[in-house]
């Protein structure tokens, strides 16, 4: 067991994927955590946090650089993320990231709103400097609203040109409703490990379809009550874990179904089993004084560019996990010692909790102080971390770069199909958003894409009910 990951990806996110320096800061939180464990309890387990998979963020930059190479050559790069202007001074992420840039020899960088660009012949500039790269940190919906505001034109000539990465085109085929045509209707065309990783998906209105086991579906309403239990509804255009309905969660299913469908834009899917990926972490009760172990439910985050596989966000929380929900980020670490992931966790947990809860609450509040320092923050305040990592192994990391280079090769067929106006039931998006999509068709240049994984590498609970 643990030798090959389970579970599947519960979306994708083509359009601005983000989390890359929030990872590389719970690396060096979990690095600092971990080393005290080790010192004060004499656990003789080797965790590698090092592994250049474990902080994005210079593949990210190596990957802008690479964009701009394409069409500026050897001209010194300047690279500027752009941000909803109420976000710049709050999103540490891309303040760091900036920075990061700006020490790299022979680039520039600037952190800047959409309206502060301009257009001077063909040249679109910020202060007067031509910019060679841009990323967007936001989605071409977002777009659509800004325009209505603000004079957007130098931003969408820079889409028209190319020069934003991820190109605006690749947006589409991130709409959740995708899924069901890889589970369904062009299964055939996508390589095995995207079809296995990914959900039984339909989009939610009352119709007839295929079932998980392809077997017929008369009426889709009725069959998602019988399996209420089950399934899991998320809005179309939902973020950051809103408006998703769990079904387990909800007692009356005809007040859910019904909200749903007054709503429109919802797609269906089956849940995948809560103690899959589910893992139990040392917590801190503060109240009564103790440290016990705490049941979190954890996703996985892959980022992929053109290269291949760059590296990961792993978060924990409730479902679901998004930040954004209050959910949190923690440290991964590659197992070195040869034992199983389920031992390595056991032995840790047990490790911390016999510390003791005044030596573990010195080590969080040591954690939590160098977390605000480092600006481990998001719009909601101070992000979650845990004490202990999030375990894989050599063979996963083998594994999921397996995956994500074929689920690469997938979303370049998936685009195709999408320009060539085979997918159009399937991407539930406003005109004005595929106007802007239609500016800069990808061909499968360079670009960041990520699956977000409700995964396990063997460090999953066992639980009788399989669902909850």
């Amino acid at each position: 067991m643990g030798e090959k990951f389970l579970g599947h990806h519960c979306e994708w996110n083509l359009g601005s994927p983000g989390g890359w320096d929030y990872q590389r800061m719970a690396q060096e939180l979990g690095r600092l955590s971990w080393d005290k464990i080790k010192r004060l309890s004499g656990i003789d387990i080797e965790l590698d946090f090092g592994h250049s998979l474990l902080n994005p963020v210079p593949t990210f930059a190596r990957l802008l650089l690479r964009a701009h190479k394409q069409r500026f050559g050897r001209q010194e790069a300047f690279i500027v993320l752009v941000a909803e202007e109420e976000t710049l001074e709050k999103v540490g992420e891309n303040i760091h990231f900036v920075n990061f840039l700006n020490r790299l020899p022979g680039v520039a960088a600037a952190l800047a709103s959409p309206r502060s660009l301009e257009a001077k012949g063909d040249a679109i500039t910020l202060e007067g400097r031509r910019i060679t790269v841009i990323f967007l940190d936001f989605n071409n919906n977002v777009v659509v609203k800004l325009r209505k505001k603000y004079n957007l034109n130098p931003l969408i000539n820079a889409i028209r040109q190319g020069i934003v990465i991820n190109p605006r085109g690749i947006e589409p085929i991130g709409a959740k409703g995708i899924f069901e045509v890889v589970t369904g209707e062009y299964k055939s065309l996508m390589s095995r490990t995207t079809v296995s990783r990914t959900p039984w998906t339909r989009q939610f209105y009352p119709r007839s379809t295929t079932g998980p086991s392809g077997e017929k579906i008369p009426d889709l309403v009725e069959w998602v009550r019988d399996h209420w239990e089950r399934i899991i509804l998320k809005p179309v255009h939902g973020y950051s874990g809103k408006g998703i309905i769990i079904g387990y969660q909800h007692e009356n299913p005809d007040k859910s179904l019904q909200y749903a469908l007054n709503s429109g834009g919802y797609i269906v899917q089956l849940l995948t089993p809560l103690n899959l990926w589910a893992e139990e972490f040392p917590w801190i009760d503060r109240k009564e004084g103790r440290v016990f172990v705490k049941r979190w439910q954890t996703d996985f985050r892959c980022f992929i560019t053109d290269t291949g596989l760059i590296g990961f966000v792993a978060r924990f929380g409730g479902v679901p996990t998004n930040v954004g929900s209050g959910g949190g980020a923690k440290g991964v670490a590659v197992l070195r010692s040869q034992i199983g992931v389920r031992e390595a966790i056991d032995r840790i947990n047990q490790a911390i909790v016999d510390l003791g809860y005044r030596t573990v609450a010195e080590i969080q509040e040591e954690i939590d102080k160098k977390a605000v320092e480092m600006g481990f923050v998001y719009l909601l305040g101070p992000i979650m971390t845990t004490l202990r990592p999030r375990i894989i192994t050599p063979k996963h990391l083998s594994q999921l770069q397996y995956y994500s280079k074929n689920l690469w090769k997938d979303a370049v067929k998936l685009n195709g199909l999408w320009q060539a106006g085979k997918l159009t039931n399937f991407v539930d998006i406003s005109e004005e958003e595929e106007e802007i999509a239609r500016l800069a068709p990808w061909d499968g240049g360079p670009a960041l894409i990520c699956t977000d994984g409700l995964y396990s590498f063997g460090g999953h609970l066992s639980l009788n009910n399989a669902f909850i």
